[in-house]
Protein backbone atom coordinates (compact mmCIF):
# COMPACT_ATOMS: atom_id res chain seq x y z
CA UNK A 1 0.00 0.00 0.00
CA UNK A 2 2.77 2.40 0.96
CA UNK A 3 4.67 2.20 -2.70
CA UNK A 4 0.78 3.16 -4.54
CA UNK A 5 0.87 5.65 -2.73
CA UNK A 6 3.96 6.82 -3.26
CA UNK A 7 3.95 5.93 -6.83
CA UNK A 8 0.54 8.25 -6.88
CA UNK A 9 2.07 11.21 -5.19
CA UNK A 10 5.11 10.70 -6.93
CA UNK A 11 3.14 11.32 -10.38
CA UNK A 12 1.10 14.06 -8.71
CA UNK A 13 4.46 15.92 -8.42
CA UNK A 14 5.36 15.35 -11.92
CA UNK A 15 2.22 16.67 -12.86
CA UNK A 16 2.60 19.46 -10.92
CA UNK A 17 6.10 20.59 -11.82
CA UNK A 18 5.75 19.78 -15.50
CA UNK A 19 2.27 22.58 -15.37
CA UNK A 20 4.78 24.65 -13.90
CA UNK A 21 7.50 24.70 -15.51
CA UNK A 22 5.64 23.91 -19.29
CA UNK A 23 3.86 27.80 -19.79
CA UNK A 24 4.88 28.78 -23.45
CA UNK A 25 5.27 32.65 -23.60
CA UNK A 26 2.78 34.88 -26.27
CA UNK A 27 4.84 37.04 -28.80
CA UNK A 28 3.06 40.21 -28.42
CA UNK A 29 2.40 42.03 -31.68
CA UNK A 30 1.62 45.74 -32.12
CA UNK A 31 -0.83 46.87 -34.73
CA UNK A 32 1.70 48.32 -36.98
CA UNK A 33 4.02 45.29 -36.84
CA UNK A 34 0.52 43.65 -38.12
CA UNK A 35 0.00 45.97 -40.44
CA UNK A 36 3.63 44.84 -42.33
CA UNK A 37 2.89 41.46 -42.00
CA UNK A 38 -0.78 42.28 -44.10
CA UNK A 39 1.32 43.97 -46.79
CA UNK A 40 0.37 42.68 -50.51
CA UNK A 41 3.32 44.82 -52.34
CA UNK A 42 6.54 44.92 -51.45
CA UNK A 43 10.39 44.82 -53.83
CA UNK A 44 12.04 41.82 -52.94
CA UNK A 45 15.08 41.97 -50.50
CA UNK A 46 18.83 41.17 -52.09
CA UNK A 47 20.96 39.74 -49.27
CA UNK A 48 24.59 40.34 -50.37
CA UNK A 49 27.62 41.23 -49.34
CA UNK A 50 30.06 43.52 -50.63
CA UNK A 51 33.29 41.43 -49.90
CA UNK A 52 31.93 37.78 -50.55
CA UNK A 53 30.04 36.27 -53.59
CA UNK A 54 26.79 35.18 -51.53
CA UNK A 55 23.76 35.86 -52.00
CA UNK A 56 19.90 35.34 -50.59
CA UNK A 57 16.79 36.74 -52.32
CA UNK A 58 13.85 37.17 -49.96
CA UNK A 59 10.56 37.97 -52.17
CA UNK A 60 8.08 38.62 -48.93
CA UNK A 61 6.88 41.84 -49.53
CA UNK A 62 6.37 43.07 -46.18
CA UNK A 63 9.76 42.08 -44.83
CA UNK A 64 11.85 45.32 -46.13
CA UNK A 65 9.53 47.99 -44.61
CA UNK A 66 9.36 45.47 -40.96
CA UNK A 67 13.06 45.43 -41.54
CA UNK A 68 13.67 49.21 -41.37
CA UNK A 69 10.49 49.84 -39.09
CA UNK A 70 11.09 47.26 -36.32
CA UNK A 71 14.69 44.85 -36.67
CA UNK A 72 17.62 46.15 -34.16
CA UNK A 73 19.94 48.40 -36.25
CA UNK A 74 23.03 46.93 -38.34
CA UNK A 75 25.79 46.06 -35.46
CA UNK A 76 23.47 45.83 -32.73
CA UNK A 77 24.58 41.84 -32.70
CA UNK A 78 28.24 40.66 -33.19
CA UNK A 79 28.51 38.73 -36.02
CA UNK A 80 29.51 35.60 -33.95
CA UNK A 81 25.44 35.39 -32.32
CA UNK A 82 23.76 36.35 -35.58
CA UNK A 83 25.76 32.83 -37.09
CA UNK A 84 25.11 30.93 -34.53
CA UNK A 85 21.22 31.61 -34.81
CA UNK A 86 21.33 31.45 -38.32
CA UNK A 87 22.87 27.56 -38.10
CA UNK A 88 19.80 26.95 -35.32
CA UNK A 89 16.77 28.50 -37.91
CA UNK A 90 18.22 26.85 -40.88
CA UNK A 91 18.98 23.77 -39.45
CA UNK A 92 15.14 23.79 -38.12
CA UNK A 93 13.84 24.98 -41.42
CA UNK A 94 15.69 22.64 -43.49
CA UNK A 95 14.10 20.26 -41.37
CA UNK A 96 10.72 21.09 -42.24
CA UNK A 97 11.09 21.33 -45.55
CA UNK A 98 11.69 18.04 -45.76
CA UNK A 99 8.71 16.91 -43.87
CA UNK A 100 5.49 18.41 -45.91
CA UNK A 101 2.99 16.54 -44.75
CA UNK A 102 3.94 17.94 -40.79
CA UNK A 103 4.97 21.50 -42.22
CA UNK A 104 3.00 23.95 -44.02
CA UNK A 105 5.06 22.98 -47.47
CA UNK A 106 3.64 26.70 -48.60
CA UNK A 107 6.11 28.23 -46.14
CA UNK A 108 8.66 26.19 -46.29
CA UNK A 109 9.30 25.83 -49.86
CA UNK A 110 13.32 25.31 -50.39
CA UNK A 111 15.90 24.84 -48.29
CA UNK A 112 18.79 26.77 -47.30
CA UNK A 113 22.03 26.18 -48.51
CA UNK A 114 24.26 27.73 -45.36
CA UNK A 115 27.41 26.14 -44.27
CA UNK A 116 28.95 27.17 -40.87
CA UNK A 117 32.51 26.37 -42.81
CA UNK A 118 31.65 30.04 -44.93
CA UNK A 119 32.54 33.49 -43.80
CA UNK A 120 28.77 35.11 -45.30
CA UNK A 121 29.92 38.43 -44.00
CA UNK A 122 27.70 40.72 -41.52
CA UNK A 123 25.09 41.80 -43.86
CA UNK A 124 24.41 38.22 -45.02
CA UNK A 125 23.71 36.99 -41.60
CA UNK A 126 21.98 40.20 -40.32
CA UNK A 127 19.43 40.33 -42.82
CA UNK A 128 19.09 36.27 -42.80
CA UNK A 129 18.34 36.35 -38.99
CA UNK A 130 15.71 39.12 -39.26
CA UNK A 131 14.28 37.35 -41.89
CA UNK A 132 13.93 34.22 -39.52
CA UNK A 133 12.78 36.48 -36.68
CA UNK A 134 10.08 38.41 -39.43
CA UNK A 135 8.82 34.76 -40.17
CA UNK A 136 8.21 33.33 -36.68
CA UNK A 137 6.37 36.69 -35.94
CA UNK A 138 4.21 37.15 -39.45
CA UNK A 139 3.56 33.02 -39.49
CA UNK A 140 2.94 32.21 -35.69
CA UNK A 141 5.94 29.38 -36.10
CA UNK A 142 9.08 28.80 -33.21
CA UNK A 143 12.24 27.59 -35.49
CA UNK A 144 14.35 27.13 -32.27
CA UNK A 145 14.00 27.78 -28.10
CA UNK A 146 14.26 31.04 -28.54
CA UNK A 147 11.17 33.51 -28.61
CA UNK A 148 11.26 35.50 -31.60
CA UNK A 149 12.10 39.33 -30.13
CA UNK A 150 13.07 42.09 -31.81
Amino acid sequence: MKKKIYLVSLLISANLFLNCTSTKETVLISDAEKDVFEQKNGDPVVIADDESEYEITIIDPGFNAWLVSFARPEQYYSQSYLETRNRLYVTEWNQRVTQPFRFNPNLYEMQINYSANIDYGYEVNYKLYNYFIYFQRKYNQRLGHFVPRI
